[in-house]
């Protein structure tokens, strides 16, 4: 094991920092510890790599130089840096936290603020990727916070990312994520209904997929999305909550600018409307089946 590099820890073990870990175990970076609020998922990585399962929060900070976080909303994030016993605060000194979640562009100014009045450092690293890029360190990584923290956070992001990108102060980084998951799912909307329409008219779906992508209707979500539209698969890379959660953040920012954006909240209700069926662990492909006709609820299976 090369000694140069940092211990780090992770809190947060999910499809993307589940990932995240393997890649750093495989460069051989000491991972010091593992938490996550799912006790279960937590021992299945620490057993996969050979790290403990830390007892709590202030555990994490002691055990690591590095703590990345993927946790999955506002609640959760200022939950693990609350003012309590049980925090990554707890003796959080000399500490650098990376923090990878979609959450609000406050959020991650808030988390700042407390890490430096705790005597750490807070970075936010948003990722424009999903769990293969996350596997293979080819991770896409908007970076905001200060500049010291970036330039010490850099060692660690480049054996994850294939791109990063400084944006600027805590909460920039976090607003531009926003708009590329808004736009992003925008256009998985608009692709469903497109191809739903095909569908409804009797069209070829393959050909009409492939003349989009010759055209002003290809996109990327085209490649990533529309044959498992076609098909009906929808095994979760981004999930339809995520994608609702992020608009929410997109329409709050929009808010406070005075902006309308009907398109962002058309899109959003989609969303919610997967939720409400109880589809919203489903991957965000899964809009297609509100549009199709004769698929009624959303399904992974393949009709």
């Amino acid at each position: 094991m090369n000694s140069s590099k940092p211990r780090v820890a992770f809190v947060g073990v999910g499809r993307m920092g589940r990932n995240m870990a393997l890649r750093l175990h495989e460069l051989h970076y000491p991972i010091a510890s593992v938490f996550d609020v799912d006790r279960a998922r937590a021992a299945d990585l620490a057993a996969s790599i050979g790290a403990p399962v830390a007892a709590n929060l202030a555990a994490v900070t002691q055990s690591a130089e590095v703590v990345i976080t993927v946790v999955t909303d506002d609640t959760a994030m200022r939950a693990i840096y609350a003012s309590t016993d049980d925090s990554l605060l707890r003796g959080a000194r000399g500490r650098l936290f990376i923090n990878c979640a979609t959450v609000s562009p406050a959020v991650h100014v808030l988390v700042e603020r407390a890490a430096q009045a705790s005597g750490a450092e807070s970075l936010e690293a948003c990722m424009a990727s999903s769990i293969p890029q996350a596997r293979q360190g080819a991770l896409y990584l908007m970076c905001g916070g200060s500049r010291h923290a970036y330039e010490r956070a850099e060692p660690v992001l480049r054996d994850l990312a294939a791109s990063l990108r400084y944006v600027g102060p805590a909460g920039t980084a976090a607003q531009v994520k926003a708009l590329v998951n808004m736009v992003m799912n925008i256009n998985t909307a608009g692709l469903a209904e497109g191809l739903g329409l095909g569908a409804a008219l009797g069209l070829d779906l393959t050909m009409l997929r492939d003349v989009f992508a010759q055209t002003g209707a290809n996109s990327r979500v085209l490649e990533t999305d529309g044959a498992d539209m076609q098909n009906r698969e929808h095994e979760c890379y981004f999930s339809a909550a995520h994608a609702a959660k992020d608009a929410g953040i997109a329409l709050a920012l929009a808010h406070q600018a005075n902006l309308d954006l009907p398109l962002a909240m058309a899109t959003k209700a989609q969303f919610d409307r997967l939720i409400a069926l109880g589809q919203g662990e489903l991957d965000k492909s899964a809009v297609a089946d509100l549009t199709f006709q004769g698929r009624g609820a959303p399904s992974t299976a393949t009709p």
